[in-house]
Formats: structure tokens, C-alpha cells, sequence
């Protein structure tokens, strides 16, 4: 999969920019603060509909401007296409294009064009709290399974209603009896699904991340992945939809007390985490920062290697804004070994960073500088 051509109109600080890619290399250097990271998030808003940044609307739009524009022509191994978004000031709504025809929601075009975003925060992915890995897992399976980002959604806006039933349940007890049963079964049905999708792709990451670390350690170093369900049951048991659908039925419509003192429910997958491991000892505790971010890194190149094996043969479009000068020689090494023949947009400040990236043919150098976008020859 290749973004062609992404065409840009007030969005943060690019006033507008019209730009062809390589379907390889594709680097943007500049000074901090100059746009370089503005158009991978232009880029990656097309594919999820948001920002990687948590960033609102608002935020996107150049100040003092109503609205901003986003065009990306793609294409796969068959085709090419166009998903067109504009963001309104002071709107929720978007509006989305895909095709030329109008898309009334986001989930709609999630996994159309798909893309994987690897930025210095991810390289915290092993150390930081459940959220983040959460975070992955979710954006991960909503490229290559359209079902699971309806049973995500589903899932958030019923726990949002129970949570709001268990938060008045003193004040409304005859509401709170006639209503919770019903959020109860429909959201242990979704956390069920979600749990099984989970488990599902984190043996596939196992797989790939431990080749990954086969070659980058020279098998020395061995990764282990483990779901931990807030559920209590057993990964092995995460992979039974019905067993796990019993698990959440009887927790939540047996420990009402405890949830009504919290005012929150208390067992799902917003509660869950994965836990991992190196050479069986606690990745999060016990190893280094190199191994560390190794082991994010693993685990985002092990994610462009499922899309390529469940979405028909192509990889995605890998946005890396600035890892380069997070990483020592070695992983800068062998993530340029591990990104040929794949179409990367990478940000840097410094070329000497990816200095190896000239011996990558049909790479293509583009300068930033205040929002402006200027073709080098490389």
C-alpha cells in the first residue's frame, strides 16, 4: 500500500502543501517545530479518522482559520484511491469523502488505506502504564478488522451508560434495578468478543517479535507476551468467546456493591493489560532501555507483518516521525534493514541519524521549514 499524494490545506501550521512520495523512502528534515510531524499527522488522520497526537479538531485547524482539508490519493496492489476529510472549527463532525462518495462515519473508512505510526512516545510502550498497550492493541485490530472497532465503540458508549447508572445508583435505585441487568449482558457480550480479538493477535505479535529479536540478538534474547484479563481467567481461557461472556455476566451482575462504592464498573477490557517479558524476567522492571525499546520496536514491525498476512498481501505505509535519534546504531540499523521495499515517511532533524538511509534506493529527501515543503535531490 503507497500514499501517493497527499495534499494539505490549513491544517496546524501548513497553509497548504502538495506532495508526491517515493514508494520507499520518503524523509522530512528540518528544525524542530516545522511542520515534519504536521503532515504525518495529516497522514495518519486519513487512515483512523483521528490523531495519534490525542489531539481535538480544534487543535488541528491553522489558527484563525474555519476549517482545514486533507486529500490522499492511495493506492494497493490493484487499485488506486481517494479518502477526502474536512474539519470544521467549533464542529464535532467531520466531513469524509472515500471514493467520491460521502462516509457518515469514521469507522467506515478505518483499514481502507492502513498505515502504522511509530513515534518517540512508543518507544515507552514497555515501561509506561496498560493504557498505551492497550492503545496499540485497539488501533492495531481496527486496521484489519472492521468488526472489532464496531464492537470497540459498542463497548465504550455501554460502559459509559452503566458507569453512569452505577455513579446514581443510590439516588435512583428503582432506575438502577430495572436497568443494569440489561448494560451488564450487552457489555459483557462485547468485552467477551474484544478479549478473544486481543488474545487472538497477541500470539500472532509472539510469532513475528520473536523472529524480530532472533535476528536483531542473534537469538540470544527471547520475548514472551502474556494477556492479562481483569477478568481473572487464564489467557488459554480468553480464547473461548462463550467462557469468557460467563466470566463478565457473572462479575458484573454479582458484585453490584462494590461497583456502586466505586462508581465505576470494575472488570472488562478498559481494565486490562499484556503483560511482557525477557528471557523470562519482567520487561517493565528488569531490562534495560535498549532492550526496552527493542522490544516496541519488535512489536511495531511485527504489526506491518500481520497486515501484510491477513489484508492481502500488502504492507501498510509505516510513518516513523523522529525514532531514529531515540535509537542507538544497531536498531537504527536494523530498523532500515527492516523497512525495505515498504513505503516509510520518516521526520528527522539530523541526516547523519539515518545516514545509511542513501544506501536505500528511490529514497526521496523533502525539506521543512515553516509549514513550506521543498523537494531535494538526494
Amino acid at each position: 500500500m503507497n500514499c501517493r499524494r497527499i495534499y494539505v490545506e490549513n491544517f496546524r501550521n501548513i497553509e497548504s502543501a502538495d506532495l508526491t512520495f517515493s514508494p520507499e523512502i520518503n524523509i522530512l528534515q528540518g528544525d524542530n517545530a516545522q511542520g515534519k510531524t504536521n503532515m504525518l499527522e495529516a497522514v495518519y488522520l486519513t487512515a483512523l479518522g483521528r490523531s495519534f497526537r490525542q489531539a481535538g479538531d480544534n487543535e488541528m485547524i491553522e489558527f484563525g482559520k474555519d476549517s482545514c482539508f486533507i486529500s490522499n490519493t492511495y493506492c494497493d496492489s490493484v487499485r488506486e484511491m481517494n479518502i477526502k476529510i474536512n474539519l470544521f472549527a467549533g464542529k464535532k463532525q467531520k466531513a469524509i469523502e472515500h471514493n467520491g462518495l460521502k462516509v457518515n462515519r469514521i469507522s467506515e473508512i478505518v483499514g481502507a488505506f492502513k498505515v502504522i505510526i511509530f513515534c518517540p512516545e512508543h518507544l515507552s510502550l514497555i515501561k509506561e502504564g496498560p493504557s498505551l498497550r492497550r492503545a496499540f492493541f485497539d488501533v492495531a485490530l481496527s486496521q484489519i478488522r472492521p468488526v472489532y472497532i464496531n464492537a470497540l465503540q459498542r463497548y465504550n458508549a455501554v460502559l459509559r451508560e452503566r458507569n453512569t447508572l452505577l455513579k446514581n445508583a443510590i439516588q435512583s435505585k428503582e432506575n438502577f434495578d430495572g436497568t443494569i441487568d440489561i448494560w451488564s449482558e450487552q457489555l459483557a457480550k462485547e468485552a467477551a468478543f474484544i478479549t478473544v480479538s486481543r488474545v487472538k493477535y497477541l500470539k500472532m505479535i509472539q510469532t513475528y517479535a520473536s523472529e524480530c529479536f532472533r535476528d536483531m540478538t542473534s537469538d540470544r534474547e527471547k520475548p514472551e507476551f502474556v494477556y492479562m484479563s481483569s477478568s481473572g481467567l487464564k489467557e488459554e481461557e480468553c480464547t473461548d468467546e462463550n467462557l469468557c461472556r460467563q466470566r463478565y455476566s457473572e462479575l458484573y451482575n454479582g458484585r453490584h456493591e462494590r461497583e456502586i462504592a466505586a462508581g465505576a464498573t470494575l472488570w472488562g477490557i478498559h481494565k486490562d493489560d499484556i503483560d511482557i517479558s525477557l528471557n523470562g524476567s519482567k520487561a517493565r522492571f528488569y531490562c534495560s532501555q535498549g532492550q526496552q525499546r527493542s522490544l516496541a520496536l519488535s512489536m511495531k514491525i511485527a504489526e506491518g507483518e500481520i497486515i501484510k498476512r491477513l489484508c492481502g498481501g500488502d504492507y501498510p505505509v509505516f510513518l516513523l516521525d523522529d525514532v531514529f535519534s531515540e535509537l542507538d546504531r544497531s536498531r537504527r540499523e536494523y530498523l532500515l534493514s527492516s523497512i525495505k521495499n515498504k513505503q516509510v515517511i520518516l521526520t528527522s532533524c539530523e541526516l547523519s541519524n539515518i545516514s545509511d538511509t542513501a544506501k536505500i534506493s528511490n529514497s526521496e529527501l523533502i525539506s521543512v521549514k515553516n509549514g513550506v515543503f521543498t523537494r531535494i535531490k538526494n
